[in-house]
């Protein structure tokens, strides 16, 4: 199985979503903004800032201009360390980063943390440094999604996206090395989406994020995916079978054709029956521009004649 990939996820989500991901993880400053407002991301501005602090792996900090219910517009610096070891300098760090901005552009800056290690105690929240007589100190709100661990039921009833988004990165974690025990936690999340009445766009966001962080083994991830298809039959819905996912899938296999081929000989299979050994072999002997026009047309396909008429 391929390592677990926290990192591109958390940024997608985060970005689409950022309002959600505040009233979840964050409600008493969430509760501050006045969310009628724009927000607006100042990556760039923040990039300039700290690409010479190397203090550590940076995977996901974002620097937020908000506006506050009073009128004011103020910034605040969103940290999520979004990895699985202990960093001794992540206090320091956020340290660093606040001083920075408020530094360069005299704007007060909110430091927030999420944490997704494992470990129980490790829980940085501030850092400080006296020395003759002076002291320098920040303090910081720190959510770790371990503390979710025994609220399952909980995350899975909560109509926050980010509830799934925790589920997905707590089980990924609970089922590392057990690929079966994972396909069956992703099925149970993937039915979830399903049963919230939210837009396509929205659906089709934390999918991904779920798939990304809950990775399978291809022939794994094939079954999975060809269950899909056939709730959204029955359903007659067209969210994750869209053109969107079956162009994610094949594009997730970084031009490995093979993988590409088990994939759609699978979803084949699943909906057409046993394929005959011709068909299996022109599948098996398709570039991946030819697998992915197949894997469009079979999204509408009725016949094994209409996945192929593009040849």
């Amino acid at each position: 199985m391929e390592a677990d990939d926290f990192d591109t996820p958390w940024k997608e989500v985060v970005m689409h979503h950022f309002p959600e991901f505040m009233a979840f993880y964050f409600p008493l400053a969430h509760a501050a903004i006045d969310w009628s407002r724009p927000h607006t991301f100042l990556d760039q501005e923040f990039g300039a800032l700290t690409r010479d602090a190397e203090l550590g792996k940076r995977l996901l900090d974002k620097l937020v201009s908000v506006y506050l219910h009073d009128g004011s517009e103020q910034w605040v610096l969103v940290h999520l360390e979004v990895q699985g070891w202990r960093d001794a300098r992540f206090a320091e760090r956020m340290f660093v980063y606040n001083y920075r901005v408020y530094d360069h552009y005299q704007r007060p800056v909110a430091s927030l943390a999420l944490l997704t290690d494992g470990g129980a105690r490790w829980r940085p929240a501030s850092f400080s440094y006296r020395l003759l007589g002076c002291e320098m100190k920040i303090e910081f709100p720190v959510v770790k999604l371990r503390d979710f661990a025994g609220r399952m039921d909980e995350l899975r009833a909560h109509p926050n996206p980010f509830a799934l988004v925790t589920m997905a990165h707590l089980q990924a974690r609970q089922t590392k090395g057990n690929a079966h025990r994972r396909r069956i936690a992703k099925w149970r999340l993937t039915k979830l989406l399903y049963q919230r009445d939210w837009d396509k766009q929205r659906i089709i966001n934390l999918y991904r994020v779920i798939d990304w962080i809950m990775r399978l083994p291809e022939g794994l991830e094939a079954r999975l995916r060809s269950g899909m298809l056939q709730i959204e039959r029955r359903k007659a819905m067209a969210y994750l079978s869209s053109i969107e996912r079956i162009g994610m899938e094949i594009g997730r296999q970084e031009g490995r054709q093979e993988g590409g081929a088990e994939m759609l000989t699978e979803l084949l299979t699943k909906r057409f029956g046993p394929l005959d050994a011709q068909v299996r072999a022109r599948i098996a002997g398709a570039d991946v521009p030819q697998l992915s026009a197949w894997a469009r047309n079979f999204v509408d396909a009725t016949s094994l004649e209409e996945v192929f008429r593009s040849s």
